[in-house]
């Protein structure tokens, strides 16, 4: 199964207060690794942007004023996701403002299958900081970019601390592929190097032996 990495910005932090969501961006991985398929959107919440939500993402009433509404975008955005596992750091946020948005058109709601990496990270790192932030400064990633919260940035550090976390950094190597490989090669011109064992002080002394009785035998003979 596919997965995307989500994130969400809004007007403002409770559904219940009306605040509504101004910026989706999606990253989709295969494997672990990202594809060249994303999903990114600046929205018209049709309400004003808090004082605070204005702090984090920096988007203004003006510049969300000229972009398209939810409505115009849901069935690209749902189709994008269809099928596939959401990656999401504090999912219970972000699930609320989609879900709101989708019954607001009277859609159903999101049922993919959901990973919340915060739940993920305070499993592994109880009583420790969990932010995107610390997490990141933890995995020695760089969030530099990071001067203000936006969606895609926000998932391109998220995809690489969701990798980490699970401890799947690289691919797992199949050796019994690689023996394959070998054996459908070693006639060839191409050389594979496999790993050498050496051999116990044992297996020396009994070799040595052998070759002393091999000589002696040559030589009488």
């Amino acid at each position: 199964m596919k997965e995307v990495v989500l994130d969400t910005e809004t007007t403002g932090i409770s559904v219940k207060e009306g605040h509504r969501i101004v910026e989706i961006g999606c990253i989709e991985l295969d494997n672990l690794v990202p594809t060249k398929n994303k999903f990114h959107c600046y929205l018209n919440p049709e309400r004003k942007v808090s004082e605070k939500a204005f702090e984090v993402h920096g988007y203004s009433d003006d510049f969300l004023s000229k972009q398209k509404k939810f409505q115009n975008v849901v069935e690209e955005f749902l189709k994008f996701i269809s099928g596939k596992k959401l990656i999401i750091h504090n999912a219970e946020f972000d699930l609320a403002h989609l879900n709101h948005e989708l019954e607001i058109l009277g859609k159903d709601k999101i049922n993919n299958e959901i990973i919340d990496t915060l739940i993920l990270a305070r499993d592994k790192f109880p009583g420790s900081s969990i932010s995107l932030d610390a997490l990141c400064k933890r995995y020695r990633i760089d969030n530099s970019k990071r001067i203000q919260h936006t969606a895609l940035i926000d998932c391109d550090l998220l995809a690489k601390v969701y990798i980490n976390l699970i401890d799947q950094k690289e691919p797992t190597l199949d050796f019994q592929k690689q023996d394959d490989k070998f054996n459908q090669f070693e006639n060839s011109n191409i050389l594979y190097f496999k790993k050498i064992i050496k051999p116990s002080s044992d297996e020396l002394k009994k070799h040595k032996e052998f070759l002393k009785k091999d000589l002696k035998k040559n030589f009488f003979n």
